[in-house]
């Protein structure tokens, strides 16, 4: 299928980073071009844009969207947690704006074979990066029941998660679980009457905690974000799109953090660490999709908006 998607908090995004034409940006999660045409459109001669996905799928669509901007964008194939290594191999020591937007693509969710999506009938891949050999089903079927049940509660946040994976472990038995739409009739039989009241898919929780397993998402965005305000040049601008609450959890508190400056004990009568921060909040809370946006494009919802900017003669040691 083609390559669709519709991204998300767009105009929140461009003014968060308040593109400087002559400026170098990276788009750290490429997808299909949406938020880097924002930004190619807004560069002038001098302009540079670092496009990187590690789906060959969304960086093939993503080349064919950007086509006419060719000259101001390079395009890599990494994840996004090897920024710091991109930059590095592109001879790049800083950059004057970043962007993540992280989760799923419209066309991973939508494209049956990647196996991302419980409401079609697919083998367990949910791989974002395919020439990667480790799937869904090795977590499924390789994964002991405490593992299994660790991963579920830890980022799936699923309550139930002894039982789903109790249940997993005894369809196994039997023979290896090999669909999406098999796995997910096994977590629904392993919840109780009350749980399937409730208004979301009952097997939600638990691929999107498989998900995150088998593609080190969680792992993958705390070095991101870390390495990002590294690369920060003074002025510059992270923005961080997330998609749950484990995922913005990690962005709130780096933000903080390296916003942050005296550390020493309340009880020191002057400060001696003499740390400075390094990040300045440009929003105190998130920013969330509009009702228009919504209307359009329903996906938006669960869609929270950080932007930081890194400050000149912050402390680069850190936090």
């Amino acid at each position: 299928m083609e390559f669709s998607h519709k991204s998300v908090l767009a105009q929140e995004c461009m003014e968060g980073l308040h593109i400087r034409p002559q400026g170098i940006y990276m788009d750290a999660t490429t997808g299909g071009g949406g938020h880097s045409l924002g930004i190619v459109q807004r560069l002038g001669e001098g302009g540079r844009l670092i496009c990187i996905d590690r789906d060959d799928d969304a960086l093939q669509a993503a080349g064919k969207r950007l086509e006419s901007y060719r000259e101001k964008i390079t395009f890599v194939k990494s994840n996004f947690s090897d920024i710091a290594a991109v930059a590095k191999d592109l001879g790049i020591s800083q950059v004057d704006g970043i962007l993540f937007d992280l989760g799923v693509s419209s066309y991973q969710l939508d494209a049956m074979e990647r196996g991302f999506s419980y409401m079609n009938d697919a083998p367990l891949d949910m791989r974002m990066d395919r020439s990667q050999s480790f799937t869904a089903g090795d977590v499924v079927n390789g994964y002991s029941q405490e593992e299994l049940k660790r991963i579920l509660w830890d980022y799936g946040e699923e309550r139930y998660s002894g039982r789903i994976a109790a249940a997993i472990c005894r369809r196994r038995e039997e023979k290896p679980i090999q669909s999406t739409v098999e796995l997910a009739e096994i977590i629904r039989s392993a919840m109780p009457p009350q749980a399937l009241r409730e208004k979301q898919h009952p097997a939600k929780r638990s691929f999107q905690a498989i998900r995150i397993e088998v593609n080190g998402e969680l792992r993958a965005v705390e070095q991101a974000v870390q390495d990002s305000v590294d690369l920060l040049a003074p002025g510059g601008r992270l923005a961080v799109i997330s998609f749950h609450s484990l995922e913005d959890r990690i962005v709130k508190n780096i933000f903080a953090q390296q916003a942050k400056g005296c550390i020493c004990p309340p009880e020191f009568p002057v400060c001696v660490c003499g740390r400075k921060p390094r990040l300045k909040l440009v929003h105190r809370g998130v920013i969330t999709a509009g009702e228009e946006e919504l209307r359009e494009n329903p996906r938006a919802r669960s869609a929270k908006l950080r932007v930081a900017e890194k400050i000149e003669g912050g402390d680069d040691n850190g936090i």
